[in-house]
């Protein structure tokens, strides 16, 4: 009986997998923030992400509507914060963030909006790209992988026991 309450508790214990990594690092909040209009031009921009970025592979880019970039400095990592000072004031004008981080897990996340400098005259609404990420396994399929291995264990443990039985019943005289 004891054989087979560990048998049962190792089952379920494979039966109930860990919690994929599902939500990837996810832009929280940022400033200047989407679709803002300011009446002056931001000393830097500061995105935070719901996990801790890889700081090697972390990019940040200021533009204008003309899509030239604006120097900024290297990005800064503080936890899961990421910020860029620029090197000098922005005239009026739209602006886009545009960013791309690897979370520590190793999956993209990118994206970009617009905020506006000076007047909201000129202003278009703002765009989010939705985050990419590659290697998503969909849950249909960990669904099956996770019945098979169950079932796999389930049969391995069954011949498990009945070989057992089966040596100790011809070694009894």
């Amino acid at each position: 009986m004891r054989r087979l309450m560990v048998v049962l508790a190792a089952v379920v214990a494979v039966s109930v997998p860990a919690v994929p990594a599902w939500a990837h690092a996810q832009l929280l909040s940022s400033a200047p923030a989407a679709g803002a209009v300011l009446p002056t031009s931001p000393a830097e921009v500061t995105l935070r992400f719901s996990e801790e970025p890889n700081p090697s592979f972390t990019t940040i880019v200021l533009s204008d509507t003309a899509r030239t970039r604006i120097p900024t400095g290297p990005p800064a990592i503080t936890s899961a914060t990421v910020t860029v000072a620029l090197e000098a004031p922005v005239a009026d004008g739209v602006y886009t963030v545009a960013y791309r981080v690897v979370s520590k897990d190793g999956h993209t996340v990118q994206g970009s909006y617009v905020f506006t400098v000076g007047s909201s005259s000129s202003a278009p609404s703002p765009v989010a790209v939705p985050a990419a990420s590659s290697r998503v396994v969909p849950p249909g399929v960990l669904l099956v992988f996770g019945v098979a291995a169950v079932a796999l264990i389930g049969l391995a443990a069954y011949f498990a026991l009945t070989a057992r039985r089966a040596l100790k019943s011809k070694q009894l005289p």
